[in-house]
């Protein structure tokens, strides 16, 4: 189970490229070039239309946004405590309402936003208690399987996560909270997977989506925290790659202890 397929074995992961890593307004002019669809199609009216729209799938279209604003909040432009409407987020994006209003609904289960009725979603504040808890359940479910990974497999399998290490160091060195949180997400996903239990990497990369939000009032991933973060990544490849299995264990858990920090 652990030793996952033949076939994972031979690839090395795809490092981590998404619609984060740019602003709100980059990612509104991205989508409205790409995810645009007819107007008879949505039903409601937008700005701009194309001269030759052509139609995507709506559920392409809700996904994209759906990054767009994970990306938004991580990165700090949608603001804890601020109630932003499906509309007025729909005329940036150059879309209809209705797929922002369906990613809202997500980010609603997800805990991220609170839905307002008649005036749109508010952005959810966190407090350090939240914070805190998010990163116990984190460690109870992932410092395990890591221990456990670190003595299963072999250090071929380690080599081919470099990519996506460096990945994190490369995003930290950009400043960008969205970028690097993709990068951080895409690299312990990497690791759990090796466990070859798809159930657990899933629980486990909402867990880590839902403690990268900011605090309300709070610092937004300071350069200085992502370097440092990533530095860990390296580190950790380093000890397995080298079978030095202590070294391994406590880099392992110090950096699941950061985050309670």
């Amino acid at each position: 189970m652990e030793q996952g397929s033949r076939r994972e074995s031979e690839q090395s992961p795809v490092p981590c490229a998404s619609v984060a890593g740019r602003s709100l307004g980059g990612q509104a002019r991205t989508l409205a070039a790409a995810a645009r669809v007819p107007e008879q199609a949505r039903g409601e009216h937008t700005h701009s239309e194309p001269s030759a729209p052509r139609a995507v799938q709506r559920h392409s279209v809700r996904g994209q946004i759906l990054e767009a604003l994970r990306a938004a909040l991580v990165g700090g432009e949608l603001i804890p405590g601020q109630v932003y409407s499906a509309p007025a987020l729909g005329a940036r994006f150059g879309v209809s309402a209705t797929p922002v209003r369906e990613a809202m609904q997500q980010l609603a289960r997800e805990g991220a936003v609170e839905v307002v009725p008649n005036r749109g979603f508010r952005v959810s504040e966190r407090g350090p208690r939240e914070l805190a808890e998010l990163a116990e359940v984190r460690a109870l479910v992932e410092v395990p399987v890591w221990l456990r990974l670190a003595r299963a497999v072999p250090a071929g399998r380690w080599v081919l996560l470099r990519p996506l290490a460096q990945a994190t160091v490369a995003a930290a060195r950009t400043g960008d909270p969205a970028n690097y949180a993709e990068c951080d997400r895409a690299f312990h996903r990497a690791v759990l997977a090796l466990s070859g239990n798809e159930q657990l990497v899933a629980v486990a990369d909402d867990l880590h989506r839902r403690s990268q939000w900011p605090l309300a009032g709070g610092p937004v991933g300071r350069p200085a925290d992502l370097s440092a973060d990533a530095a860990e990544h390296v580190a950790l490849l380093d000890a397995l790659v080298a079978r030095d299995l202590t070294a391994a264990q406590s880099l392992v858990r110090a950096h699941f202890a950061a985050t309670e920090d």
